[in-house]
């Protein structure tokens, strides 16, 4: 790949103060793109603004206000986006509950990032031929989408298999995307990155233990091999061959869930999140 493989492409990163969010975008950047970032950590994040040469976007998933002001900042700098990494996530403990009152594996995997693209729609469709690219994760294998609990009223709520949901739900909204904004020529894809070796966790006990041990060292990847494959699908851009569809790194049609396809899931998924998050 040559370093202009993106020029005239601007592209937001979400997730971006670290790990394959960072990676990607300083790889993006010095292919030729417009790229720029967010994060929830203001230090973190300055750095690789610098390295991309956009202005940082700080904003907190757990807060859907931040979420609100950072695609109006978005709306502001660019008159149309290309590209969208919604890369932002991770496992948390479901006992602490976001500013907004939901379950955090849910707002900040599901919630914010379905805010954040309905309320880019616009700039998405001005590019006449944009891509949205969701990180999801092969825990989507150990989710289970109920329609009439998202936010674990009536049940307990365990954190892997809440954050597994989430990256399920993740799928379910590519899914979405695709079957509804097709006439804005907006394509969707979701995509397992592989078991990362960055600070995925550090919200988390469970996780963070095998993250913090020399047992990382077996269990992970790079985090430039785990960025690659977000790359790689920025290159393909809004093809559509892959709309709709769930990668496990470079591999297409990765092991989900037998609830990703589940047409009932996909709209009711929709609708839900619509209301939770205040969309008409």
């Amino acid at each position: 790949m040559t370093e202009q493989t993106m020029a005239g492409r601007t592209v937001l990163v979400t997730g971006a103060s670290d790990g394959i969010g960072a990676e990607a975008a300083r790889v993006l950047a010095a292919q030729g793109a417009t790229v720029h970032v967010t994060g929830r950590s203001a230090d973190k994040l300055r750095p690789v603004a610098e390295a991309v040469g956009t202005e940082p976007l700080v904003a907190d998933f757990s807060r859907l206000d931040d979420v609100r002001h950072l695609a109006k900042l978005v709306a502001e700098r660019v008159g149309s986006l290309d590209l969208l990494l919604n890369n932002a996530g991770g496992t948390f403990s479901p006992a602490q509950r976001t500013h907004d009152g939901h379950e955090p594996n849910l707002q900040v995997n599901h919630l914010a990032p379905f805010l954040l693209t309905h309320l880019l729609r616009p700039s998405l469709a001005a590019a006449s031929g944009s891509l949205v690219v969701n990180t999801s994760s092969i825990a989507n294998l150990l989710g289970r989408v109920v329609l009439d609990d998202l936010d674990y009223e009536r049940r307990r709520a365990i954190e892997f298999p809440a954050y597994g949901t989430g990256k399920l739900m993740n799928i379910l909204f590519t899914r979405g995307i695709t079957q509804r904004w097709a006439d804005d020529a907006i394509r969707s894809v979701a995509v397992h990155p592989g078991p990362v070796g960055s600070s995925f966790g550090r919200d988390s006990f469970l996780v963070g233990l095998l993250y913090r041990t020399p047992l990382k060292r077996f269990a992970t990847i790079t985090v430039a091999d785990g960025a690659a494959p977000l790359v790689a699908l920025a290159h393909r851009g809004p093809d559509p061959e892959i709309d709709g569809r769930y990668f496990s790194r470079f591999k297409i049609d990765g092991r989900e869930n037998r609830q990703a396809h589940d047409q009932g899931l996909i709209d009711g998924l929709w609708e839900r999140s619509e209301a939770l998050v205040g969309l008409p």
